[in-house]
């Protein structure tokens, strides 16, 4: 087995949720740290995934809205600074795969799974083969203690129950 680290300078950890129910509140984690260790990129059946989000590094592109994320009412960064995954089963369909594993979210663990997508190697201009994949998941929020929500006077709540995680990751050997 190997180590390969995820270049985070050429990944992404996104998130998106349904806002007054008519529109989608976009956001990413700024800082987070993401190794694999595989057999071979080539084919991630033996991988391990493991991720950790620095919950205060969130990033809606609103800083009233980050705060209240921060807060109690959602995240509680003080009491849990991390969100993080760990997978425990990978299976493969082509260049498409399923990427299971238990996340982690205000101390509540939840299996999810990604479908993950290969989307080829290179190498880069110091020599290093690098590996693309893509992926996303969907999570009910509520799942994870995030219950925080306001009624509408219109109908319908002020946060969507689901989330979509959407990852971009370039992976490399460890340097």
């Amino acid at each position: 087995m190997a180590n390969f680290t995820v270049d985070t300078a050429h990944s992404s950890i996104q998130f998106e949720v349904k806002h007054m129910m008519v529109s989608k509140v976009k956001g990413q984690f700024d800082s987070y740290t993401a190794t694999v260790t595989a057999e071979s990129l080539d084919d991630l059946t033996t991988a391990t995934f493991q991720f950790s989000f620095d919950v205060a590094s969130i990033n809606t592109k609103n800083t009233d809205r980050d705060d209240h994320l921060r807060s109690v009412d959602f995240f509680d960064v003080e009491q849990h600074p991390t969100i993080e995954f760990t997978s425990t089963s990978i299976t493969r369909s082509g260049d498409d795969y399923k990427v299971t594993g238990d996340l982690t979210i205000k101390g509540i663990t939840n299996e999810v799974t990604f479908e993950l997508e290969y989307n080829g190697k290179g190498t880069n201009p110091w020599g290093v083969e690098v590996y693309g994949f893509e992926g996303e998941a969907k999570i009910n929020r509520e799942n994870f203690g995030l219950t925080w929500n306001q009624a509408l006077e219109t109908g319908g709540v002020l946060v969507g129950k689901d989330i979509k995680i959407k990852v971009e990751l370039e992976i490399n050997p460890q340097a």
